[in-house]
C-alpha cells in the first residue's frame, strides 16, 4: 500500500513545481512559499483532524519532535532555495537537480539508517548522475557566467537540503500518526518562511500580488500538501532508499508539463538525460 502513496507524491509533487512557476513569476520568491505554506499548514492540519490523531500529541515523544522540527528546517531551506532557483532558472534544469537529492539520501540512508543499498541501486545512482549532467547545458555549469548560473547554485542548495529531509523525517516520523507529524513539520516550515520574509522585509509586497498569481500559489499549496501527505504516510511504511526515488519521478511529470504549458524546450540531449534519470530511479526500486 505504501508504493501507491510513493506514486501519489510524486504526481502531486510533479503538479506542485508548474503550478509554483507560474505563480512566482510576478512574485518574490520568499513570500511565495510562505504564503504557500499557509496553504499546506491548513490542509495538513484539516487531514489531522479527519483521521483524529490530534489526540495523540501528547504521546510525542522529545526525541521524534526534535526530529520533526530538524526536518522542518531542512525541508523549509530545500523549499526556499528550489523556488528561488525556479524563478531565475527553467523548470527542466532546475527540477532535475533538485531530484539528484535521491543520491544523497541513499548514501544518508546507509550511513545512518543503515539501509544497505544493493548492486542495481549503485547503477541506478551512475545512470542519475550521468542523467543529471546531461540535462544541464555545458554553458549553465560555466563559472565564468556568475549571473547566468546563479540558478544552479540555489537548485544544488534545495538537493542538499531535500536529502536531510528526508533522512530526518525518516526518523522523526517513527510512532507518529504520519498525517500529524506532516502537520507538526509544516508549523516549523511557516515560522522560517515567514522570518526571511520579515527579515528581508518584504512583507509590504503582499499587497501588490495580482490575481492570477493568488490563484497558482494556492493551487500549489494545495498539491504540496497532497504530496506530502502521501509521501510521509509511505515513509512511514516503507523504506526511505525506495520511498524517496519513487518519489523523485515526479521530474517526468514535471518536465512533461513545462514543454505543454510553458513551452520549454528540451534538447535531444536533455531527453537523452531524462531518459538516463528515469532508467536509474527505477533501478534504485530492485
Amino acid at each position: 500500500m505504501w508504493l501507491l502513496y510513493a506514486f501519489g507524491s510524486a504526481v502531486f509533487a510533479g503538479m506542485t513545481s508548474i503550478l509554483a512557476k507560474v505563480g512566482i513569476r510576478n512574485t518574490d520568491s520568499s513570500i511565495a512559499t510562505a504564503l504557500r505554506t499557509i496553504v499546506v499548514l491548513l490542509f495538513s492540519w484539516l487531514m489531522v483532524f479527519i483521521v483524529g490523531s490530534q489526540h495523540t500529541i501528547g504521546a510525542i515523544s522529545v526525541h521524534s519532535l526534535v526530529f520533526l522540527i530538524l526536518s522542518g528546517g531542512a525541508t523549509g531551506g530545500s523549499w526556499l532555495c528550489y523556488f528561488k532557483a525556479l524563478q531565475l532558472g527553467d523548470v527542466n534544469k532546475v527540477t532535475p537537480i533538485d531530484k539528484s537529492s535521491t543520491v544523497l539520501t541513499i548514501l544518508l540512508a546507509f550511513l545512518i539508517l543503515g539501509e544497505v543499498p544493493t548492486k542495481w541501486m549503485a547503477l541506478g545512482v551512475v545512470l542519475l548522475i550521468a542523467g543529471t549532467y546531461l540535462m544541464i547545458q555545458q554553458k549553465d555549469l560555466d563559472c565564468s557566467d556568475t549571473n547566468g548560473r546563479s540558478w544552479l547554485f540555489y537548485a544544488v542548495l534545495s538537493a542538499i537540503f531535500a536529502a536531510l529531509t528526508s533522512i530526518l523525517g525518516k526518523i522523526g516520523i517513527q510512532g507518529i500518526e504520519s498525517n500529524l507529524g506532516t502537520a507538526i513539520r509544516t508549523i516549523v516550515v511557516l515560522v522560517m518562511a515567514w522570518g526571511i520574509v520579515l527579515i528581508q522585509n518584504k512583507l509590504c509586497c503582499v499587497k501588490d500580488i495580482d490575481r492570477k498569481s493568488w490563484i497558482f500559489i494556492v493551487l500549489s499549496g494545495l498539491s504540496t500538501g497532497l504530496s506530502w501527505l502521501c509521501y510521509y504516510r509511505a515513509l512511514q511504511e516503507g523504506r526511505a532508499s525506495v520511498v524517496v526515488p519513487i518519489d523523485k519521478l515526479s521530474v517526468v511529470i514535471t518536465i512533461t508539463f513545462s514543454c505543454i504549458f510553458l513551452k520549454e524546450k528540451l534538447p535531444p540531449k536533455a531527453f537523452c538525460g531524462l531518459l538516463l534519470v528515469i532508467a536509474g530511479t527505477l533501478l534504485l526500486l530492485f
